[in-house]
């Protein structure tokens, strides 16, 4: 019998590309919107074969009634305090009062449990939101994917195209990141919601290279020798992001406010993961660093 599986966030790009994956295996797939979501996207939903439901986030009935005979909820949902916690929250209640057992919240990050509270906005939200869950009676499973190989691509520090240049913080130029694809990602998560029971934490990377590696990869892709740098000490990097958030108060109602983009950058080079659990849950195509590289670096 095929597990139906629910996905809230299901009209952003992760949330949609889990409703294709789980489709894909096989599963009956309800994309869980908001009522005023857009038409064209609910429409792709509809036709990529999940059932779209829109709700409002406000009202316990409306989840708890399309939660009902679900097997396992995954959220995708993306936003500051009022999405993360509030309305997760009442996600989350909705699936316990339909009986639920199963709950994969929105921790498609980088670990932050190892983390300093308050070294990362957003990661603290995520943390609160881990408290409430922790209480209740439903098998939660988070996925830690490391960062999104896609922020290869926007000249970060890590990797500047333009610049042609790759920097590191501290001693870290042999750290190596963990990056995952949003496809492995989707694809990871998936078959993680199809099981009976998974773990409360699970570590996943595409690949885990380091800022000398990265300047190998690039070299032997493109045959540019991009120039290795240490910005700073890993102390002065923070002392200088604090900074910068005093300085830009606006930034808190902002999602990626440029020193929360600093914040990652920080907890990209101060915890990774110690060992993963690819494999643990079917075969999935890992995409490669090199094979990633070669998608925009020519």
């Amino acid at each position: 019998m095929n597990k139906n599986i629910l996905v809230a966030g299901a009209t952003g790009h992760l949330g949609s590309m889990i409703c294709k994956a789980l489709t894909e295996q096989g599963a009956n797939v309800i994309a869980l919107v908001r009522k005023e979501s857009d038409a064209g996207k609910k429409e792709s939903l509809a036709q990529a074969g999940a059932m779209v439901i829109g709700v409002d986030f406000n009202k316990n009935a409306e989840i708890a009634k399309a939660c009902e005979g679900i097997d396992c909820v995954v959220s995708a949902l993306a936003g500051l305090a009022e999405v993360i916690i509030d309305t997760q929250s009442a996600l989350l209640d909705g699936a316990i009062a339909a009986g639920v057992k199963r709950f994969i919240p929105s921790d498609f990050c980088t670990d932050y449990q190892p983390l300093t509270p308050g070294e990362n906005r957003n990661f603290d939200l995520r943390r609160a939101f881990k408290n409430y869950i922790d209480e209740i009676d439903i098998q939660a499973t988070s996925i830690f994917n490391g960062a999104f190989a896609d922020i290869l691509k926007y000249n970060t520090p890590i990797l500047n195209l333009k610049n042609r240049s790759i920097a590191y913080w501290g001693d870290k130029a042999d750290w190596k990141l963990d990056f995952t694809t949003m496809e492995n990602t989707a694809a990871f998560t998936a078959l993680v919601a199809l099981q009976d029971e998974s773990p409360r934490d699970l570590h996943i990377a595409s690949f885990q290279i380091s800022p000398k590696m990265l300047k190998d990869s690039v070299k032997a892709i493109s045959g540019q020798d991009f120039n290795l740098q240490k910005l700073s000490d890993l102390n002065e990097f923070s002392a200088n992001i604090k900074k910068q958030r005093s300085e830009n108060p606006s930034g808190e109602q902002e999602l990626y406010a440029k020193w929360q983009q600093s914040q990652y950058m920080y907890s990209m080079f101060t915890t990774q993961h110690p060992m993963l659990d690819n494999q643990h849950y079917g075969e999935i195509k890992w995409t490669s660093g090199d094979e990633y590289l070669k998608t925009f670096i020519k």
